[in-house]
């Protein structure tokens, strides 16, 4: 595969499953879906493994794999994600993906005379505990929506909101690893070095201005050897799959903090993913072309191709929602903040992976990229309350009497991303989910 994935069996929008979940209207994973999740039955000591969400259910990847049901290229790969970490599956590469998934469709598929066997290797979802679908070396978020970039630069710098370089780079920063959680995570508040208002002297003390940032993540598959650089028409046979991705962040940290080096604390203190990856060959019917004003420069040659020009961009439909610690009480569902899509993202998925390893930088199974926050044209697309609110000067109102212009404790905050359009099979991220703790004393 070179490009953007091409449609194929797997994508036949009117395939459906022998399992009957699968086929109702608004599904997020019917069989053409297909995603991948480490998991294990909850409340239990069993192992951790990989499975593909199927309806409301896992296949078992480890039962599955058991059961030598597939041979070749799509036996080893079973096997490879049937272990406690999907690193070993994602760096086999492209060709071992499409296997495990055409084998997947096939044996899901109605009618497949596999039904009897694959039945008996389903879980279903509620009874599920997930945990991160891959060991993550290394985690670097970008800042690859220029609508954010502009909104938020025009709070910083009025006179200069896009500073000169944003237009020819894809700006990043290298995060913290370590505290990626799955969805679900909970996390205490932060406490850092903050500048009050008038003050000349900073003072350490839990964060007021805490945000959440409406991202997607890239999780790496096949690396590229030290010293090298991958193309851009090469790229998207680097990349496994896409997940959802909130990058949480405390504003007032980072207002303090970020000049001259970037994000810091600010930043590295909690961010959540979705259990799901959505693999690109489920997206390809939802491709687009890669289109920037015509006021803005073209992309250096080492960042554009053909095939990116022509179906670059992802038409991912996102939306944030808030639910207050009150609301949960009164058993209200929550709150929608805003929505958007990536295919308004300035910078593709593939130029990202490009930019990365133009120096020869590595990267290897299991790496994730962040996106940054995905906010579109328009105010109600913003995806952070830092654009939301205006820089916390305009409250928004959330629930009854309730509003925010940044999060308090026990606010919780879900993610959903879903691609959907006539004559195609709805393709869901399922959703994330975390919440803020007080921080501690």
């Amino acid at each position: 595969m070179t490009g953007p994935a091409r449609l194929d069996e797997t994508n036949d929008p009117q395939a459906r499953s022998w399992l009957d979940s699968a086929n109702q209207t608004g599904c997020d994973f019917p069989i053409q879906n297909l995603p991948f999740a480490v998991f294990r039955r909850d409340n239990s000591t069993e192992e951790l493994r990989g499975g593909v969400a199927i309806g409301d259910q896992i296949v078992d990847l480890a039962a599955l794999g058991r059961r030598n049901l597939f041979q070749a290229d799509a036996a080893e790969g079973i096997r490879a994600a049937g272990r406690c970490s999907l690193n070993s599956l994602m760096q086999q590469g492209p060709t071992v993906w499409n296997a495990v998934r055409r084998a997947l469709f096939d044996g899901l598929l109605e009618g497949s005379g596999l039904q009897p066997e694959m039945r008996t290797c389903l879980l279903p979802q509620r009874d599920a505990h997930y945990a991160l679908p891959a060991q993550i070396g290394d985690y670097t978020d970008f800042y690859a929506s220029i609508h954010h970039a502009t909104s938020v630069g025009r709070m910083m710098r009025p006179d200069n909101p896009l500073l000169p370089n944003y237009q020819w780079i894809p700006i990043g920063y290298h995060g913290r690893s370590s505290s990626i959680g799955v969805s679900g995570q909970a996390f205490h508040r932060p406490h850092g070095q903050r500048l009050q208002p008038g003050q000349t002297q900073p003072v350490v003390t839990p964060s007021r201005r805490l945000d959440y940032e409406l991202e997607l993540g890239v999780f790496i598959g096949e690396g590229n050897t030290p010293g090298t650089s991958i193309p851009i028409a090469d790229a998207e046979d680097h990349i496994f799959g896409l997940c959802l991705l909130n990058d949480w962040s405390a504003r007032d940290l980072q207002a303090w903090e970020y000049q001259p080096l970037g994000p810091f604390l600010a930043k590295n203190f909690a961010t959540t993913i979705s259990p799901w990856i959505v693999t690109l060959q489920a997206l390809a019917p939802f491709r687009v072309p890669f289109n920037r004003p015509q006021s803005a420069p073209a992309p250096l040659p080492y960042l554009s191709s053909a095939a990116n020009l022509d179906a670059g961009a992802i038409d991912i439909r996102l939306e944030a929602l808030i639910q207050s610690a009150a609301m949960r009480e009164r058993n209200e569902p929550p709150h929608r903040l805003s929505s958007t899509t990536f295919r308004h993202s300035y910078w593709t998925i593939a130029q990202l992976v490009a930019h990365h390893t133009v120096n020869g930088c590595d990267l290897r199974a299991g790496d994730l990229l962040g996106t940054g926050t995905q906010s579109g044209p328009t105010p109600g697309e913003a995806g952070s309350l830092l654009e939301l609110s205006v820089g916390g000067t305009q409250p928004i109102r959330i629930a009854h009497e309730e509003s925010r212009t940044f999060l308090e404790d026990g606010d919780a905050i879900i993610l959903r991303g879903w691609c959907e359009k006539p004559g195609t099979a709805r393709i869901g991220f399922g959703e994330v989910y975390g919440r803020v703790l007080p921080a501690h004393d």
